[in-house]
């Protein structure tokens, strides 16, 4: 049951070949068997409650299509019963006392929540390794970081643990754990998806997403969590949208932009190779490829890295001991239990990023650095409207490379944020992204390693996207493969 898709799993559902009960059964089975720290917390109880009741909703004929259907969380969503920590110390034990938008309507919709995965502490890391819960494994090579921050949810779904999983992007975090676990996943345009609940890094980036096997399985997703949210003050508001309407639309004409900043010095030979072969196959599908120029994409890791520190600073400012989550055991006085509190509740990157923040914030700085990062910004997304006067969609590699051995970069951060050079500049323009599975690199010991394929469009257009990589699923079979 667990290589079968979202429709796959729907059918089997309405037509009772299989029980949502016994579909959460079998896959708690599989978490508790595997050995990739995936999870942060499942509670079997509360998951087949909930499958016990979609069961309830099959048979009296109130399902939707997603009803049945099991989902896990990324942990920087909060949730009623399940803990939401944010993979910090500082939220270990926390329960919070309502569901995050996202989470609300995925219970609507009638999916039944595994439990809640593991990430890069408040969503800060490109390798799932800065977690208080320990690094995430990649299941197709359990010595290789699987992405972040979203690695837990990548993970779990490239092991077929969940055959659907929410992840945030902020700079990439969607994008960059999909290529490395060759599964699919999409970041929608800013204010898409409600911000309510989740635990916020960068509220000018943050977005939330869906992650699964297949495009057509991200816009089944797609629809139930999108929608204006007056709970959130950067929410669009728009009109309802099936992402899966475009499905199965001719692409014959369809314009690519290939950035040439995409293919210069750094990018990696075998990443290289497979998505070259992946625009080969859209040539053949009836697309053209354009030439075209992104010239502000060297500038978007340091824009990015000014923009969302000074953001993260402010945000986390909140996590103090006085409130909720973890408090110091031993102080004099309150400005005392301040810093403790915070030197044990935090990490070593989360602190970087907050010291970061106050730096650039701070007074006679905030012209020179913050001001600055915010005007290039602006150019940053002038330049993919220009670009987009040429094309379609925009194509290219996700990553320079694939995945990296664990412990490879813990020590060179500046390492760690060049990874992120090809998705940062479209988070900080607030467009649609995402990755799907084009192929297989080497790691270490000649290790087979996923590559993904970046798919970028304009504003809004999520279901163009969506097609697109649908087409290309349709054409080839990466995204069926799974590791062993």
């Amino acid at each position: 049951m667990h290589t079968h898709s979202l429709k796959q799993l729907s059918a089997m559902l309405q037509s009772k070949q299989v029980s949502a009960t016994e579909l959460a059964t079998h896959y708690l089975n599989r978490i508790e068997a595997s050995n990739l720290n995936a999870f942060t917390h499942v509670d079997r109880g509360l998951t087949l409650a909930q499958a016990n009741a979609a069961d309830q909703a099959l048979a009296a004929g109130n399902a939707t299509a997603l009803t049945g259907i099991p989902i896990a969380h990324k942990d920087i969503f909060v949730t009623r019963d399940w803990r939401s920590t944010a993979g910090s110390r500082m939220l270990e034990n926390y329960v919070s006392p309502f569901d995050a938008t996202v989470v609300t309507l995925f219970k609507q919709a009638g999916m039944v929540t595994l439990g809640k995965l593991n990430c890069d502490e408040f969503a800060m890391g490109s390798g799932n390794e800065n977690s208080y819960f320990g690094a995430v494994k990649n299941p197709w090579d359990t010595s290789a970081v699987p992405g972040g921050s979203s690695g837990g949810s990548a993970a779990a779904i490239a092991a077929r643990l969940t055959p659907a999983a929410t992840g945030t992007d902020t700079g990439g975090s969607i994008r960059q754990p999909a290529a490395f676990c060759g599964v699919t996943g999409i970041k929608p345009t800013y204010g898409s998806v409600s911000r309510y609940g989740m635990i916020a890094f960068a509220s000018s980036l943050d977005q939330g997403g869906p992650m699964a096997q297949t495009a057509e399985d991200c816009s089944w997703l797609l629809n139930a969590m999108t929608g204006f949210d007056e709970k959130d003050s950067t929410s669009v508001q728009r009109d309802k949208e099936d992402f899966s309407r475009q499905l199965n639309q001719d692409i014959k004409g369809l314009r690519i932009g290939v950035p040439r900043e995409f293919f210069g010095a750094g990018l990696a030979s075998d990443v290289e190779q497979a998505v070259r072969t992946a625009l080969a196959e859209y040539e053949k599908l009836g697309a053209t490829l354009v030439d075209i120029s992104l010239p502000k994409t060297e500038l978007s890791i340091p824009v990015y890295y000014i923009i969302a520190p000074a953001e993260a600073s402010s945000n986390l400012s909140r996590f103090d001991g006085v409130r909720y989550g973890h408090r110091a055991a031993d102080y004099k006085d309150l400005n005392d239990m301040y810093r403790k509190t915070r030197t044990e509740g935090f990490g070593d990157e989360v602190k970087r990023r907050i010291l970061t923040g106050a730096y650039v914030l701070s007074h006679g700085y905030y012209d020179a650095y913050y001001l600055q990062a915010q005007k290039i910004r602006r150019l940053i997304a002038q330049d993919f409207q220009a670009a987009f006067a040429q094309c379609d969609v925009i194509m290219g590699p996700v990553a320079p490379t694939v995945a990296w051995d664990l412990g490879d970069k813990s020590d060179d951060p500046v390492a760690n944020y060049l990874a992120d050079i090809f998705t940062l500049s479209t988070s900080l323009a607030g467009l649609p992204g995402m990755s799907i599975p084009c192929g297989f690199g080497q790691g270490e010991k000649n290790s087979k390693r996923p590559v993904g394929l970046q798919i970028i469009g304009n504003y809004f257009a999520e279901a163009k996207l969506l097609n697109v990589a649908h087409q290309y699923q349709q054409a080839t079979d990466w995204h069926t493969k799974s590791p062993e």
